[in-house]
């Protein structure tokens, strides 16, 4: 190859990625019409078809005497209310 057709191609990707740009701009430019109850959802179906498994989580309440002995030993399990 040589100098002329490099530049040439050279040319041609840059149109290519200026265009992607700008595509990319009028997306993000729709993006924002878009509530977030279905982002969320849309986000969701996502991670389903792509495998994750949601774990729903339920907080457990002891019913004992002592709130603080309660509220320490739930501190010291260490779980996290939340997981990724």
């Amino acid at each position: 190859m040589d100098e002329a057709e490099l530049l040439e191609l050279v040319r041609g990707l840059t149109e290519r990625v200026e265009g992607l740009e700008t595509k990319i701009k009028r997306l993000e430019v729709h993006a924002n019409d878009v509530p977030e109850d279905t982002m969320v959802a849309i986000a969701a179906a996502v991670a389903a078809y792509l495998g994750h498994r949601a774990r729903r989580r339920q907080p457990h309440f002891t019913t004992g005497r002592n709130w603080a002995s309660n509220t320490r030993r739930s501190q010291h399990t260490h779980h996290p209310l939340y997981t990724r």
